[in-house]
């Protein structure tokens, strides 16, 4: 079976689609064997059915023309980062090149080859490809340097958790078994994990699940969002204040380090923290004391730090956005979450977890059932709120079922391709940022949940005008938005409006 994937031709800052270029992939049932001498990406060892490791390929990539001409970088990894800056796995000295340029992804269907929005772009066979599954000894160039990928016959082997669920964050999926297997190391060490996901994956739920599964799970576990504060504020969250030591300070107050002393702090949207305040965290993190604002005192702390977010954090080091120290210190282990669409054999699992826990808080509602059809809705609907969304769709339809049947149209998903209703536009891009009187406010959502929703809502509206606006050209919509057009394409991903 052949997977395909699109290699597009730029033209005066247009896209042209010019075909497609195949890598000769292997069908499903090749899957449950191991790894041949000629395949290439990930492989998932089956063993009585049931899945109990994935394979990887090691690979190099050999610098066959450019400044690093006979130079190789080795592939050890499912995700590979390629660019100038050295956030990357991959460093390179051609200033033709972008700070973060292109990613070379392992997977099932092979080594795919994704450009990040370079600004002289990725080109194999003499056209700008976005994405391509690459084949041995494919060469293809970045800037001014040419590479040659090859795969040796190196084996590595990443270990699957046996069990479905990891203290209480539940998946059945390959991928999210790989997600249970690094947890089970990382959680009972002391080390600093940056969880990295969509919104809506779950990234406040595997922090919890790292705290219960370690060493303090009986210590105190806070939690900071860091996009919900205040940026004048910000500091006094962190680290607290002294009495008097601003307009307002009328007592002594604890911040989320002292609060978590002993126990562990989970940052959430990390990417949010203003930049004044990163040089101060990092302090904390590598010297473990602080001061309170209008404090002299220096405070110990001992803290297990959690962050996560749903930005870019590579990008955001290359804009001069957050800081390339503190993105180290922190991603000490980097544990990425999949987004609900990569794991759609979880989708039942998660059904039949929610519709118990409705029935547990509602007990007056009748025995709750799922039909085959809104199942089939389920399983084939985009996810881009993921399981967030997936949970409160289930809420809802519990509450509206007759009977208990939750039928298909008590999903009330407008159909099986397009953005859900939880997530339609309720506040217009045309409307002031004052007048507020428009937004919907739902009391049934927690505030998290009810703030996202109305920024989906914001953000798909406007994204729909901009990219209209300008007639689909990504550089100038990006220009305008003051965005980087590899932000802007991930955001119209994230909304299907690319």
């Amino acid at each position: 079976m052949k997977s395909q994937s699109e290699v597009v031709c730029w033209v005066d800052n247009r896209v042209a689609t010019l075909g497609v270029r195949w890598y000769n992939g292997r069908s499903n049932t090749s899957k449950r064997g191991y790894m041949s001498n000629q395949e290439v990406g990930l492989r998932t060892v089956f063993v009585d059915n049931k899945p109990t490791s994935r394979q990887l390929r090691k690979a190099k990539l050999v610098v066959v023309e450019g400044d690093q001409k006979g130079k190789s970088f080795e592939l050890t990894k499912s995700r590979t980062y390629v660019g100038r800056s050295s956030v990357n796995d991959i460093t390179l000295k051609d200033t033709s090149v972008s700070s973060t340029h292109f990613e070379l992804r392992a997977e099932e269907d092979g080594l795919l080859l994704r450009d990040l929005g370079s600004t002289n772009g990725t080109l194999l066979g003499g056209c700008r490809v976005r994405e391509v599954y690459l084949a041995p000894n494919t060469t293809f160039r970045a800037g001014n340097t040419t590479f040659s990928f090859q795969p040796s016959d190196e084996i590595i082997d990443i270990p699957l958790s046996a069990e479905e669920h990891f203290q209480g964050v539940i998946g059945r999926s390959v991928s999210m078994r790989e997600v249970f297997a690094t947890l089970a190391k990382v959680a009972p060490s002391e080390l600093t994990c940056l969880i990295e996901g969509d919104t809506g994956t779950g990234k406040e739920r595997i922090a919890r699940a790292i705290h219960d599964a370690s060493r303090r799970s009986s210590k105190p576990y806070v939690v900071l969002d860091c996009s919900s504060i205040p940026k004048d504020l910000m500091e006094s969250y962190v680290f607290g204040h002294e009495k008097g030591a601003f307009t307002g300070a009328v007592n002594q107050h604890k911040g989320a380090f002292e609060q978590a002393n002993g126990g562990t702090l989970f940052m959430d949207e990390i990417g949010e923290l203003d930049l004044t305040l990163q040089p101060k965290l990092l302090r904390v993190l590598e010297n473990r004391e602080f001061k309170r604002v209008g404090g002299n005192q220096t405070i110990r702390t001992d803290v297990r730090v959690i962050a996560a977010t749903n930005r870019d954090l590579r990008q955001m080091v290359n804009e001069g956005s957050f800081r390339e120290d503190l993105y180290f210190r922190l991603g000490v282990i980097n544990i990425n979450i999949p987004a609900l669409k990569e794991r759609r054999e979880d989708i039942p699992l998660l059904v039949e977890s929610f519709i118990a826990d409705v029935a547990s808080r509602r007990p007056d509602l009748p025995k709750m059932r799922m039909t085959a059809d809104a199942m089939d809705m389920l399983m084939s609907y985009t996810w881009p709120g993921n399981v967030r969304e997936l949970k409160n769709v289930i809420e809802r339809a519990a509450n509206l079922a007759n009977d208990g049947k939750i039928e298909r149209a008590d999903l009330q998903l407008a159909n099986s391709l397009g953005p859900a209703p939880v997530a339609a536009p309720q506040v217009s891009a045309s409307q002031t940022a004052g007048d507020i009187s428009h937004i919907t406010v739902d009391l049934n959502l927690p505030y998290k949940d009810g703030k996202q929703v109305v920024l989906n809502a914001y953000e798909y509206d406007y994204l729909k005008k901009i990219i209209a606006e300008f007639d689909g050209n990504i550089s100038q919509a990006s220009n305008e938005a003051g965005l980087t057009r590899y932000h802007l394409r991930e955001l119209l991903k994230k909304h299907d409006l690319k």
